[in-house]
This record gives structure tokens, sequence and C-alpha cells, in this order.
């Protein structure tokens, strides 16, 4: 049996109510709000905790391939599924690609994943997406920002595998060129009649025809929409009723195009029964269709937290300017502070370990843990009698902090916070996704991959304390 043995999710704590984008244009704007990745989230980070929520209870030395999809990679070239795999702790000799430049890339990656499974390997697919759409326009409205995350394998199936159709054809609706930070579209109208409408048809009808089963069979339709309009009628033209589709988490979150469809499959999952069926169907440059039957093994995993957790964790009083910001739309005044070194590359992939596994020593002699690694112990003065200890997932807690209005900072005020691990380590970081007046000595804490800064367009990534959910 081949299929899902694990799902993950994130959604950034921080959402804008559309009602504020009226409020600075004037125009009519869909109810609800959209998730909006904070300044230090990228479509990495949040892929990589995606990635954690859903290996919190797996063994990740186990997971034999990482791919990763989206349409916003940082970085044109430079793969970033091996960056998650650093964060994972997976081994060195693991198979890392990346499935870019379409929103059916997240599907193809889960294909990708069930072909990698038939030859017995475990498979990591993530897809995570931070899009823009010009200020005032249609798409700023719809997008929104998000990841999703899935462990595919041969081995305690939660949801089996059973068949799938894929149609692919070059066509003109969203594109973006490369050196360009805004989506464009084509006309609506034929944006739908002829891509969206046509494509989806073609992919549900052959999976359907593949598989002997019909509409009244699943229990839910995962089905990528433009919008929740959309959706639903070519849902309804299908033969699936309402109660069928899975929320599009429009409303929620917003359209986070390739994380789209697998946020809603983590959705599904969450609630899914064994023996349920569930029809996952893409949408870019074509469609993919792919069957899962839910098995018994679905009543023995759970996520860390969940898409619903995080759903349910948010804040949604930003602002149109502090959004605008946060993508740095607007410019503001920069800080009277020295320029920003760049990392030292040599460093950071010798210390790979620290940055991205977040891993301390823990001394042999006397057991006392310290972050950063050193070959010296702090307590006993042992030299050389080190051995790796991973910080990540241990419980934590606010031993001091400060809120420092002065330092440069895209959400001001910056909060630094000593750390205290569990069982030993103390780290000084950086608190995000919190208020500053509810910051108190003692609070419960879990650390958040994070990007630091970027100088000479190199990306420095390293972990942030955020509050325990």
């Amino acid at each position: 049996m081949v299929g899902i043995i694990g799902f993950g999710a994130y959604v950034p704590f921080n959402r804008l109510n559309r009602a504020h984008i009226k409020d600075t244009f004037g125009a009519p704007v869909p109810k609800g709000e959209k998730a909006v990745a904070n300044y230090d989230e990228d479509s990495i980070t949040m892929g990589a905790m995606a990635a954690l929520d859903c290996s919190a209870h797996l063994d990740s030395k186990s997971i034999d391939a990482v791919y990763f999809a989206t349409t916003t990679a940082p970085y044109k070239e430079k793969q970033s599924a091996a960056t998650i795999a650093g964060v994972l702790d997976t081994r060195l000799d693991i198979r890392t690609a990346d499935f870019c430049d379409s929103l059916r890339a997240g599907s193809s990656a889960i294909l990708a994943g069930v072909d990698a499974a038939m030859q017995d390997l475990n498979t990591m697919v993530v897809a995570g997406e931070c899009r823009l759409g010009y200020s005032a326009g249609p798409y700023e409205n719809h997008f929104g920002d998000g990841a999703a995350a899935f462990l595919i394998g041969n081995k305690h199936v939660i949801a089996e595998y059973i068949d799938s159709c894929s149609i692919s054809a070059d066509f003109h609706d969203l594109w973006r060129a490369d050196n360009e930070r805004f989506v464009h579209s084509w006309e609506e109208r034929f944006c739908i009649s002829q891509g969206y409408n046509q494509f989806i048809s073609d992919s549900v009808q052959g999976v359907l025809k593949k598989t002997g089963l019909s509409p009244g069979d699943f229990s839910k339709i995962v089905l990528y929409g433009i919008t929740p309009r959309h959706q639903g009628q070519i849902a309804a033209k299908l033969g699936f009723s309402s109660a069928q589709i899975q929320d599009s988490l429009y409303n929620q979150v917003g359209n986070t195009g390739t994380a789209n469809a697998p946020m809603m499959l983590a959705a599904a999952l969450e609630e899914a029964k064994p023996n349920d069926y569930i029809l996952l169907v893409s949408y870019g440059e074509g469609s993919d269709a792919i069957v899962f039957k839910v098995s018994d093994e679905i009543d023995h995993f759970f996520p860390a937290c969940g898409l619903k957790g995080y759903i349910e964790n948010k804040k949604v009083t930003m602002n149109y300017g502090k959004y605008l910001r946060w993508r740095e739309l607007i410019e503001t005044e920069p800080a009277k502070r020295p320029v920003q070194k760049r990392s030292s590359l040599p460093d950071m992939y010798r210390n790979r370990k620290k940055n991205l596994g977040f891993y301390g020593v823990c001394c042999n002699n006397c057991g006392t843990v310290q972050f950063p690694p050193s070959r010296i112990c702090i307590e006993c003065r042992t030299i050389d009698q080190m051995e790796d200890y991973r910080l990540y997932g241990k419980p934590a807690r606010v031993a001091t902090f400060t809120v420092d209005y002065l330092a440069e900072s895209l959400d001001p005020p910056t909060i630094v916070a000593v750390v205290d691990f569990e069982g030993g380590g103390r780290l000084i970081c950086y608190l995000v996704d919190c208020d500053p007046d509810e910051v108190k000595v003692g609070m419960e804490v879990k650390m958040s991959f994070r990007h630091i800064f970027t100088v000479d367009s190199i990306r420095t990534y390293f972990w942030k304390a955020v509050p325990k959910l």
C-alpha cells in the first residue's frame, strides 16, 4: 500500500482583514481575512514549519527524499529543498528536489512522492507560497500565505493512493516573469471557461473513469479554486454536492497558490474517517486529479499543531500600512546603524547543524547542555567530550527579555529574550508573533525557523522564539 503516512501545515500568525484594503482604495473587497507572512517569513520558512508539524511524531532519519513545491522560491538558482532537509535533520544521503513555476507544482510533487514510495522511499513533500498581487488589484485580495507537508511512503499509510489522471496544456491565465514581483492575469471569463473549467473537468472525469468511482463515492473533493465561487460552480457541474466540497480556506487564509490544494487536503485529513474517499484536484497549466482512500491508520496519526491549530492562533489587528512595509513595497527610513555584514558562507556550511537543525552539545562528563556548540564545557571545563544535542522540540520558557524601540526592524519594537530549555541549554534570540505587553518571564515558547537578514543576495536563516500554542 502506497500513500500518505503523515501530514502537517503552517499558517502565519498575522492576518489582514480585507476591509483594511477597502479603507485604503475604496473599492469593494471580499469578506474575511488573509494570512500574511511576517517580514521574517518566506516560502522556505513556512514550508519548513509545515514539515516539522508533519514529522513531529515521526523519525526524521527515516526520510529518504524531500521535495519542495513553490512559485516564490527565495532563490532563482539555489535549491530550497536542501534547506528544509537541514531543518528536518534528515540524513545526508537523501534525494532533494524543487518543483517550481506552476500552481500545479504541489500535486506534481505529491505524484513524484508516490512514484518514490513505489521504490520503497519515504518522501517529505512540502508546498509553501508567498505571492504578491498588484496593489488595488483583485489578487491582492485573493492571495494568502501558508504551507502544507505530507510524508509519503508504503508503511503505516493513513491515506492510500488509488489512482490519478493528469492533464497538461500550455495556457496563459496567471504568470510572472523571472524579473517581476507581481502576478499578471488574463481576462477572467476566458481563463475560467477555456482553462480552469475545462482542465478540471478533463482530469476529474479521467480519474473517475480509471477508478470506476462516481462523485457520490467521495467524502470530500479537495478542489483548487481561484475563489470559492469558481470552486463551487465547477464542482456542481461535475456532480458533487456542496457538502462534499472541502472549504477552500479563502475567508480565513486566502488563496495560497501552489500550497492551496495541499493545505485543503491537510484540512480534509484532519476530519477524515477510515474508508473515506478523497479526491484531490489541482490546477495550473492543466490539472492533476488524485484519489486517496483513508485507512484505519488515520486514527493513530496527529500533527503537532495541525492546520486547525494554526488557523485559530492568529492576530487580525495588522493594518495595510504594515503589510506594505513588511513586503517592502514602501521605502521607510533606515536605522542609523552600521551596515549589516554578509554571513560567512564557509561558516554557514560548517555550522549547518547548529543553524538549520538547531543542535547544541551535551557534555558527556557532567551532562551540561550548551548552545552554541563548544569544545569546552562551561561547567566542568572538560575538553572535546561533547555529543550533539538537538534543542528543537524541547520545552522552553522565557528567562528574561527586553523590548527595544531603537533597533532596526520592519515590525518595531524588537523583543530580545533569553530562553531556557527543559533539560538544559540557554539561548539569546528574538521573540516574534506576540504582543510586547503580553510577554512575561516564565512564558512558554517554542522555536520557529525564520529569515534573519539578506546581504549581497545571500539569505541568512536561523531560529526565533514564538509563544507556544
